[in-house]
């Protein structure tokens, strides 16, 4: 037995325990359900002013003027949609609504599908000065939006825009297309040649290609970037503050004028505020799956 175990011990290796690192032990432990229960807080508490400006919304200015929105679990009777009804009888309000929705729709449309085109020609199509205009392309992305707004101001002008929904979405438009056109192209070049290669051979001219083929495998990336210029159109004020006149303006500009005009016009401002915060939060959550999908695109292969 003596022998035997001397000659295990010499023939079989040692086996030597590594002890993980302080990090991954760290990284172990953080990785637990006290940690995703601690996030899940977090999230709730990010959304407490929204649920607060929620109940706001359903108060009387009277009971917002004399306590807390938190007062309504004590004294559900506060809750009414009288603030809605003002608020629909509010042209300003409604009108600037309709104005968003008509800026915004066309702007993400536009930017969609000119950004998808311009993104399929500059990774799989041949013609002069692809490379030299795609670095055109994006050197755009570094143009900060302030300093084109007094000369494109003076432009629309000049050709009778300025002040008009058109103008908005030009301005938009043409802002928007850069990063549409860098994101589309880097994620349509991780297209597999041979899928465009076989379809071509069975006689699929460039429109069809690009619709049966490109579409369908960047629908991820594309829902993505018509979510991403959805909310910067929807949530901006800084152009539409510049671009648009009293019959123009978007709901964020509304709000503004309202609250300089009106300070204790609460009874407007709360649900117009509510519903120019909800419709972006509605249209995020129902592309939730393709916009992750769009960002982890390319992550794992």
């Amino acid at each position: 037995m003596t022998v035997q175990s001397e000659r295990v011990n010499k023939t079989s290796p040692a086996r030597t325990v590594v002890r993980p690192s302080l990090g991954a032990r760290i990284v172990g432990r953080l990785s637990g359900g006290v940690v995703r229960v601690f996030l899940i807080v977090v999230g709730l508490f990010w959304l407490v002013p929204t649920f607060g400006l929620l109940l706001s919304s359903l108060r009387s200015p009277q009971d917002m003027a004399a306590d807390g929105w938190w007062h309504v679990f004590t004294e559900p009777s506060q809750l009414t949609l009288r603030s809605y009804e003002t608020l629909l009888k509010n042209d300003d309000i409604t009108g600037s609504l309709l104005n968003t929705i008509t800026i915004t729709v066309p702007a993400t449309v536009l930017v969609v599908v000119i950004g998808s085109l311009a993104g399929y020609a500059f990774a799989w199509m041949e013609f002069p000065g692809r490379d030299w205009w795609f670095l055109a392309v994006v050197g755009l992305l570094v143009v900060p939006v302030q300093v084109a707004l007094i000369p494109i101001a003076e432009l629309f002008g000049g050709i009778g825009l300025f002040g008009s929904i058109l103008g908005v979405i030009l301005f938009h438009v043409g802002f928007g297309l850069p990063f549409a056109v860098f994101l589309l192209r880097n994620f349509f070049a991780e297209i597999p040649r041979e899928l465009l290669e076989a379809a071509r051979l069975d006689g699929a001219g460039e429109l069809r290609l690009f619709a049966t083929v490109v579409m369908p495998l960047g629908g991820p990336a594309i829902a993505s970037l018509g979510i991403f210029q959805f909310l910067w159109v929807w949530n901006d004020m800084l152009v539409a503050l510049v671009f648009t006149d009293a019959d123009s303006q978007p709901i964020t500009v509304a709000l503004q004028t309202q609250v300089r005009q009106f300070g204790n016009n609460i009874d407007v401002l709360a649900p117009g505020a509510f519903i120019s915060l909800v419709i972006p939060l509605v249209v995020f959550f129902a592309f939730q799956r393709q916009f992750v999908s769009g960002v982890m695109a390319g992550a794992v292969k």
